[in-house]
């Protein structure tokens, strides 16, 4: 059983997947702070001073021992920006992806090299003509 989990770990589709999820993992908190500190803040300023993560309702106000109950919509709003810039991202690398398999796919292949027999039988074709 250990010989087999090692064979399934050290193929090649498994350690991809590996280095994609850390990478996106890392891609993942760069596109956070990207929103978070340099997009939202002139968006919250351009609406008048707006924080986006002070954004919620109330449910219920607090009072003593009783915490608030809030729907925190600005971090959501915040969420969905940064999943759309992930989204976005991922797109165009599989755009570009795509378009670089349509142009391999395109580009001419080079005819097959002809067999031993074919070489022999057109020896022979031509020894026959002459």
């Amino acid at each position: 059983m250990l010989k087999e989990f090692k064979s399934f770990i050290m193929k090649g589709n498994i350690l991809d997947l590996a280095v994609a999820v850390i990478i996106g993992a890392a891609f993942k908190t760069i596109v956070t702070s990207f929103v978070n500190d340099i997009l939202m803040p002139p968006i919250g300023m351009a609406l008048g001073g707006v924080d986006f993560t002070d954004l919620k309702f109330a449910l219920v106000e607090a009072s003593e021992g009783v915490n608030p109950v809030t729907i925190n919509y600005g971090v959501f709003i915040q969420t969905i920006i940064d999943f759309l810039i992930v989204a976005f991202v991922i797109f165009m690398v599989i755009r570009t992806y795509n378009r670089l398999q349509k142009k391999k796919e395109e580009a001419p292949a080079e005819p097959p090299k002809p067999s031993n027999e074919e070489v022999l039988l057109g020896e022979i074709r031509d020894l026959l003509k002459k």
